[in-house]
Parts: C-alpha cells; sequence; structure tokens
C-alpha cells in the first residue's frame, strides 16, 4: 500500500474517478456519445487499440483488445493489428481509418491530404466525425491512464 496516497496499487498514481468525479464524469458522457453514433464499433475498438499501442497505455491497450474480442472481433486480427500495412486481414475502409488514427495520434496537424481523402471516401461524414472525435478521446484516455500508471484489471 502506498501510505503517502493511501491507494493499495503501488503502480497507480491517482483515481480520476474519485478525486476529480465531475471531470471524470465528462469525459464518460463524451465516451458515451461516441459510442451512439454511427461509426462501426469494431472500426472504434480497432483505432482505440492501435492509439494506444502507440502511445504505450497499457491499461487502454487491454480494456479496448478485450472489448473488440467481446464484439467478436477475431484474435487474428488483434495479433496483427501493430502491423497492420503489411497485413491482408483489413478492409480498405479499415485501413483508412487506422491510417487517420496513426497520423492523428502520433501529430494532429500530420493528417496528410491522402489520409483525408480515404477517410472520407471510406465513410459517411457522420462516421468520419466519430471517427475524429473517437481518435482525439481515446488519445485523451491515453494521456490520463498511462502518465498515472492505471493498470488493467488482473483477468487471470
Amino acid at each position: 500500500m502506498n501510505e503517502r496516497e493511501g491507494k493499495t496499487n503501488p503502480m497507480s498514481r491517482i483515481n480520476l474517478a474519485e478525486v476529480a468525479p465531475e471531470l471524470y464524469r465528462a469525459f464518460i458522457h463524451t465516451e458515451t456519445a461516441i459510442r451512439k453514433g454511427p461509426l462501426d464499433p469494431k472500426v472504434r475498438e480497432l483505432v482505440k487499440i492501435r492509439a494506444s499501442q502507440m502511445n504505450g497505455c497499457l491499461f487502454c491497450i487491454d480494456m479496448h483488445i478485450h472489448e473488440a474480442l467481446e464484439l467478436g472481433e477475431t484474435h487474428n486480427r488483434v495479433f496483427q493489428l501493430s502491423a497492420w500495412r503489411e497485413s491482408r486481414l483489413y478492409s480498405e475502409a479499415e485501413r483508412a481509418a487506422l491510417a487517420y488514427a496513426e497520423a492523428a495520434t502520433e501529430l494532429p496537424s500530420g493528417v496528410s491530404d491522402e489520409v483525408w481523402n480515404a477517410v472520407t471516401a471510406a465513410f459517411k461524414p457522420e462516421e468520419v466525425a466519430q471517427l475524429v472525435g473517437q481518435v482525439a478521446m481515446i488519445n485523451a484516455w491515453n494521456r490520463i491512464a498511462a502518465p498515472t500508471h492505471s493498470e488493467p484489471p488482473n483477468r487471470d
């Protein structure tokens, strides 16, 4: 137990939900709105996993892999996600979404016209808006969970 912070998880630095519940609820409200949107749930989880891999966010990688599998995503597609460009398992729309997620995660102004045009060709405007929001949201979650050393639950 970390006596200074009164927590039993020695890796976690702070529990945002407990310390700043109103702020945490605002993040949850935004995430809920995105989930209600028209973007395919599997695409949503794939971009969350990929951005979380890039950001080194163990908590989010774990959470979204499990959520993707619960949605019926295959193990092989999850296993190959970090090298999706080399894989034949992803559709053109998924490739466009993953390319956007990577570009926006690396540098928001780094989304090239080529990447943007592929996204707008593959998705309806409402889906594009949801994709933009989802990538922004997972990057926000990653920037909460990784620096606070949030740990995934023990699933063993």
